[in-house]
């Protein structure tokens, strides 16, 4: 079954790459079919049709579009259901977008330069507050949570349950260790960064506001820079010099 949304009062110099660019961030497109000022774009899973919507009323080339859907919105999400101890991760090491909470899909627009406004920030904490955190993505991060924590302190602990004064020795041991340069998912660094208590919480949990989400795309926004800097270290500069989160690019949401 196919999940659309069609997409409407489209500027004219916005092409088929734009649009996949920026709604390859919702889920998989499986296929856009873009006429004049009006597009319909498919996707492989209802999660990521509904997701798209939380974009009405934004701005994309300048121009105002409408997001809108068939898929009902008490649509059962692909990603409600797993086996225990099943993760869904994708090919780039991280969960597949279905399994991600909203605000931190919004994070990932805003840590790409896109702009979001606070109404629909607002909006992806009001879809998380609703739907819950998917059960694969909370198994994943926990995983993960216990993963750090062994490595980095010892058998049977968590960076979630490390007192914050023996946190920072925790994450000291993990860098000496290679861990944190050997994770290229980001929620793995992450979780082994400084700041890994917050993102366990932003993930963990749906309490948050707009200020919450735009926190986490400076975080994911240095973490990437962080990996880049370390995977070209002869391009130091050039990585210093890269656009911080958030930033205005032409596009705007």
């Amino acid at each position: 079954m196919p999940f659309t949304v069609t997409v409407s009062n489209l500027a004219p110099t916005t092409s088929k790459e734009t649009l996949h660019d920026f709604f390859s961030f919702c889920g998989k497109i499986d296929n856009i079919d873009l006429k004049g000022s009006e597009a319909v774009i498919t996707f492989d899973k209802a999660s990521a049709a509904k997701t798209a919507v939380m974009l009405n009323g934004g701005t994309l080339d300048g121009a105002n579009i409408n997001v809108n859907s068939d898929v009902p919105e008490d649509h059962v999400d692909d990603h409600t259901t797993h086996r225990e101890g099943e993760h869904h991760i994708d090919q780039a090491g991280s969960p597949s977008v279905s399994d991600k909470p909203r605000a931190g899909i919004a994070a990932e627009y805003l840590a790409k330069g896109y702009l979001l406004s606070d109404q629909i920030l607002n909006k992806a904490i009001e879809i998380d507050n609703k739907q819950g955190i998917s059960t694969r993505f909370l198994a994943y991060i926990k995983s993960l949570d216990k993963q750090v924590g062994e490595r980095a302190i010892g058998t049977g602990q968590t960076i979630s349950g490390t007192a914050q004064t023996k946190l920072q020795e925790a994450q000291v041991q993990a860098e000496q260790k290679g861990y944190i340069k050997q994770a290229t998912d980001y929620y793995t660094r992450a979780i082994s960064s400084p700041f890994g208590q917050k993102v366990l919480s932003f993930y963990s949990t749906t309490s948050k506001q707009a200020i919450d989400i735009h926190e986490e795309a400076r975080r994911i926004a240095d973490t990437h820079r962080a990996a880049a800097a370390e995977q070209a270290p002869t391009s130091a500069t050039t990585a210093g010099e890269a656009a911080p989160a958030a930033t205005a690019k032409d596009k705007t949401v």
